[in-house]
């Protein structure tokens, strides 16, 4: 089903254990979302045989996250993109500066008026893109846009995988609604039934 708005835009902070596996902040709120637009890349292979494609294989790489909202605080714009706050309050940007990897999370309204929930489980941020003209006959708004790499995280789910992104509709059969209560509570982890492989 189609979706038709974007909001609560959320980001949790990662701290990583000696093996890498990550364990998330409670989330914060981001900023106003206007456009969020995700592109992913599949490495891919095929085998051939008997003159044909026997086999083929495709996994996620990793991904592009591009936000576009209506303001990025000093608070948020530290914690993303490794830019620091002076002693004045005045955010400092730097050739040094590289964000640590956060989760983002946010929601999409579908058509039918029900909402589609997403955690983004790694996502390494750059410096956002400012975008300013003078004023003209008519207002135009001007607003950051900032671009992320969304990649796999370390930590394994039940089933001994690398997840990168959860998802769920409030209306999906079977979704328990404490599921959705609960989503920007805290970094959404997967639940399996037992035996399916582990950490």
């Amino acid at each position: 089903m189609a979706t038709i708005g974007l909001d609560r835009l959320y980001y949790a902070k990662i701290t990583e254990d000696t093996n890498g596996n990550e364990t998330y902040a409670d989330p914060i709120p981001l900023a106003k979302a206007m456009t969020a637009e995700l592109s992913v890349e599949l490495a891919e292979a095929t085998l051939y045989a008997d003159d044909g494609a026997a086999e083929v294989v495709k996994e996620f790489q990793s991904g592009t996250l591009s936000l576009g909202v209506d303001d990025i605080g000093v608070k948020a714009a530290e914690d993303l993109t490794g830019a620091r706050i002076d002693d004045n309050k005045v955010l400092i940007s730097s050739s040094e500066d590289g964000g640590k990897p956060v989760a983002i999370g946010f929601r999409a309204k579908k058509a039918n008026g029900k909402y589609r929930y997403f955690w983004l489980y790694r996502v390494k941020f750059g410096i956002p893109a400012t975008n300013l003209q003078t004023k003209g006959e008519s207002i135009t708004f001007s607003t950051p846009t900032i671009e992320g790499t969304v990649m796999r995280r370390n930590k394994l789910d039940g089933q001994g995988n690398h997840p990168w992104k959860a998802e769920v509709s409030e209306d999906d059969l079977g979704v328990e609604p404490e599921i959705i209560t609960g989503w920007y509570e805290e970094v959404y982890e997967p639940v399996f039934a037992t035996g399916g492989g582990g950490e």
